[in-house]
Parts: structure tokens; sequence; C-alpha cells
């Protein structure tokens, strides 16, 4: 069984390659003047394939070829969670970025180039734009405006398989709550193997996180506008990139953050407080989602490596359930593990329609 991962970023892309049962994970930085270099991001796929042909030409040798290539999914159109064979339809929307431009993107295009060049299956895997929602979870509270499933999907649901096997149940027979604590933060219900309600941590809504601010009064966000402080794409920008913790204290290193709390700065410590409260809180609503039948509670992410931000979120929610930590996001592990349940029949490729 031979699997190649793909995982491009904006200025990196991420690859993982198993062979005979040994994963080998690698990264390629790439040149920010190439990148800035292409007019698109879809132009970038030509110097991310040679890079990585090159890595895989290394790690295979010539009467070797892959079983499966797994790209990073990308901002195509909603569709359920599951293993997605790369189409043309699919392609040509990560081509026009039908939801949106991103390096993910690049996941299920440069996939598919490979697929073609070794003559096997190219496929995605739980993108962000899972759309598994309940009815009653769209509704926002105004008519034109509706909540949206926009989360991290892969790595929620790749945790909540594996806690699942852990506890020696199927993911489709539990009520898990995942909350990805990182950059961005989401918490999502998995009700029966499917995400019913989950914030959207991209643009605007649940917790706040290091760099994002999540909900916001709306009196307030009309203020800022009207004071022209801030243009309507400027305070988008800000509030995905420069909101959260880093509009109070200038900061998203956790560790810095944390050392500044312990040498008394109080200021730090609010914040720090009010973000894990906000993520307590937006589990223990959650919760009411399926009365309360939750099978257990799963902090992953980045941020769960911190032992004193998990604490706070568990004293405050351990009466709802099991807490059980997954710390870091093991993307390429996830896509791997996609890859896996395909070539041994455990689960069927979907076709994107």
């Amino acid at each position: 069984m031979i699997i190649i991962a793909i995982d491009p970023g904006s200025t990196s892309t991420k690859l993982g390659i198993l062979k005979d049962s040994f994963l080998k994970k690698h990264s390629i930085s790439h040149d920010r003047k190439e990148i800035d270099a292409c007019s698109s991001i879809y132009e970038q796929r030509g110097f991310r394939f040679n890079l990585i042909k090159r890595f895989v030409d290394s790690e295979l040798s010539s009467t070797e070829k892959p079983d499966i290539i797994v790209g990073r999914g990308g901002l195509i159109k909603p569709i359920k969670g599951g293993v997605y064979r790369v189409n043309d339809r699919m392609v040509e929307d990560l081509k026009i970025g039908v939801m949106g431009q991103h390096a993910a993107n690049l996941g299920g295009i440069i996939a598919k180039q490979f697929a073609d060049f070794y003559c096997c299956e190219a496929v995605i895997t739980d993108p962000p734009v899972i759309d598994e929602m309940h009815q009653l979870a769209r509704v926002s509270g105004l008519d034109g405006v509706e909540r949206k499933s926009m989360f991290h999907a892969l790595n929620q649901k790749a945790t909540a398989r594996k806690v699942s096997k852990r506890l020696g149940r199927k993911y489709e027979d539990l009520n898990l709550i995942v909350a990805h604590l990182g950059g961005g933060i989401s918490v999502g219900i998995h009700r029966k193997g499917e995400v019913i309600d989950v914030n959207n941590a991209l643009d605007g809504d649940g917790p706040f996180s290091p760099e994002r601010s999540g909900s916001l009064p709306v009196d307030g966000v009309i203020d800022l506008i009207k004071s022209g402080k801030y243009t309507p794409d400027e305070l988008r920008a800000v509030v995905s990139r420069k909101g959260g913790l880093y509009s109070y204290i200038n900061s998203i290193n956790m560790k810095e953050i944390e050392e500044r709390i312990a040498n008394g700065d109080q200021k730090c410590k609010l914040y720090y407080d009010a973000m894990a409260y906000q993520v307590a809180k937006e589990i223990g609503a959650l919760a009411t989602v399926v009365n309360g039948e939750i099978d257990a509670i799963v902090l992953t992410g980045g941020l769960a490596f911190s032992e004193k931000f998990v604490s706070i979120i568990s004293d405050r929610v351990k009466f709802i359930g099991k807490v059980i930590v997954e710390a870091g996001e093991n993307e390429i592990e996830a896509l791997i593990d996609a890859g896996k349940r395909i070539l041994t029949g455990e689960d069927v490729m979907k076709e994107y329609i």
C-alpha cells in the first residue's frame, strides 16, 4: 500500500508518503517571489507539482507507484463529509474558486495531476465547506442572513473517528462535541457521524481565537464602520487576521502569553481566560442540540497542547461529559487515513456532483 498525501498552504506544501506501513513526512517552503509571480493560485500548480515530484522520486523506486493520491480539500461547493473522487467538475470548481480562492484549492488539482501521471485514483476528504447542518442551525435571526458551515472539518472529522475507535465504538453511533483550538476556533456537534451544528470559524461566528474575532455585537460593528476607522473590506480583514487576542494584547504566541500571565500580567490573564470561557460556553450550548446526550467532548488543534488552556475549559464542561484531549492538527495523517479507508474498503468514494 503506497499513499501520497498533498496539503498545500499559502507559502508551503506539506507532503506525506505511506510506504511499507511507514509514513514519511516532508514540507516544502516556497519562495515568496515565485508565488507572487503567479497571477492566480491556479497558476502555482506547475512549480508546486515539480517540487513535489522531485520529493516523490526520491522516495519511490522506478518500479513503485502509488495506489492512491489524497489531496487537501479546497473551497468547492458545500458537500457532506466523506472521501470524494477528484473529477473534472471538481477541478473546474477548484480552479475558478467557486467558494473562494485559497491555496488548499490546489490539493485536489495537483492530486489529479499525479493520479493521471501514475494511472491511479485521486481523492480529497472532508474539505472546510462540509455542510451537514440541521435546518434549525442555519437560522440566524435576520431574513437574508444565513448561518454557514465553514470549519476545520478535516481535523474535526479525523479526530472524531480516532476517538471513536479508542472508545471501541463507530463514529456513526456516537454524539461528540469536537473543539478545534488553533489560530481559528471551531466547535461542532457530531451527531451520529454528521456535524449538524458548528460555528463558522472564518467569517465571524462563535468564540474568538488568537487572531479571529468570532461573534461581535452588531451595533459595535456598525459604529466602527460609521466612524470611518475601517471600510467594510478592511474590517473583514481585521476580524479574520488581527482580531481576538491579537487585538487586545498584540500577540498570538500562546507560550509568550502564558509567561506574561505567570509574571502577573492581569490584562493578558483576562483575555486568555475570556477565550477559554467562550469556548466552554460554545460547548455547553451545543450540548443542548442533542438534549445533553453527549458521549465525549474532544479538544484538538494546536492550542490543545496547552495544559493550562485545556484545564480551564475542562473544568467548566466536564459535567456535560468525558473530556478527551487529542492535541495537534495531524492533517497529513488525516489525509493518509482517508486513503487507507478507501483502499481497504472501509469507506467508499463519493462522486462530486
